[in-house]
């Protein structure tokens, strides 16, 4: 007798069968029923993954073992000639059958009677137009765009977005002065987004935006700052500048886009913002060239990320950032 045949006389098709038609009724009932009473969604992961683990149990269980008049029994211990697996077998016929049959009905009240209900009419009861609330007014709000790097050279792309997070995080250190994550600015990196569309989804009412162009010692800077809701530019500078000088261009800029935003931020600015606590320029750029690694967060990013980490305290032992950044590299 084939392999195929065995299965058949052992009914193990028809149990295999029964038991997914009944798999998938439970899981329609259950969907019903869990959504009715606001259920948590694990509930249903749970039915679902128990019914997935049945379904190896249940086949073993119905080649391992026969129903007989005495009950279940080993199928090793079953005479052949006793044996009533046709008559377990046309019993899980008429069981398929009967939970086919009421899975249909269910289907076809689903599809033709509750969904097709026209609803009940209803009367137009007209009322005075509702007004939008007008936005509340949280104070002020700016998002940091990527700057864009202008260099010509793909190489100094680490730099433009290293700008960018320091003067994101010394804006961020303002109390009253609401800034978006850093994740969520970089996120239009290199897209073709309009203000009012970046404004929107990151729910702020300034964006700050610019440009870099680094050159051998020199570095040009253009920072704008654009009110969301007309376009028009609040503050806009440029800053042309030796590289040994970026962190007082840091500072000015964002000093400046604090006082664009409201001169009462700028009360104790001097402070209350605060760059990278380094003044070694070549432990700086190797720390910003450890954030754009880390950024990229693969396995091997985040081992140059390492490197630069560490090339930036060896130049600097007492840099902070780099060292924090350090720690962040290993969780």
């Amino acid at each position: 007798m084939s392999f195929f045949e065995e299965l058949k006389r052992r009914n193990v098709i028809r149990v295999g069968i029964a038991y997914g038609v009944a798999a998938w009724f439970i899981l329609q009932l259950s969907d019903v029923v869990l959504e009715n009473i606001s259920a948590p969604d694990w509930v249903m992961q749970t039915i679902m993954l128990v019914l997935v683990i049945g379904l190896p149990v249940v086949i073993l269980f119905a080649w391992a073992f026969e129903m007989t008049p005495e009950g279940i029994k080993k199928e090793k211990d079953v005479d052949r000639s006793q044996s009533i697996t046709s008559v377990t077998g046309r019993k899980l016929d008429r069981m398929i059958i009967g939970i086919l049959t009421v899975t249909v009905a269910y289907l076809l009240i689903d599809k033709l009677v509750l969904q097709d209900s026209p609803p009940a009419p209803t009367e137009t009861v007209q009322s005075a137009p509702v007004e939008t609330e007008a936005p509340v007014d949280t104070g002020p709000s700016v998002a940091v765009l990527p700057f864009i790097n202008m260099s010509g050279d793909k190489d100094n792309e680490y730099f433009s977005d290293g700008l960018t997070e320091t003067l994101l995080h010394m804006l961020a250190q303002l109390p009253e002065l609401r800034v978006a994550a850093r994740t969520s600015s970089f996120a239009f990196k290199g897209k073709d987004a309009g203000i009012s569309e970046i404004s929107e989804t990151l729910g702020v009412a300034h964006v700050l935006e610019g440009s870099v162009q680094k050159s051998g010692n020199r570095v040009h800077i253009t920072a704008q700052l654009i009110r969301a809701n007309d376009g028009f530019h609040v503050w806009s500078q440029n800053y042309d500048r030796n590289l040994d000088d970026i962190f007082a261009i840091q500072d000015e800029i964002a000093k400046d886009v604090a006082g664009a935003l409201d001169t009462s931020l700028l009360g104790s600015s001097d402070k209350a913002m605060h760059a990278v606590n380094t003044s070694n320029l070549t432990a700086y750029e190797s720390y910003l060239r450890g954030l754009e690694q880390q950024a990229i967060f693969s396995y091997s990013s985040l081992e140059v990320a390492e490197n630069h980490f560490k090339q930036a305290l060896a130049q600097d032992p007492a840099f902070i950032d780099a060292r924090l950044a350090l720690v962040r590299n290993y969780l």
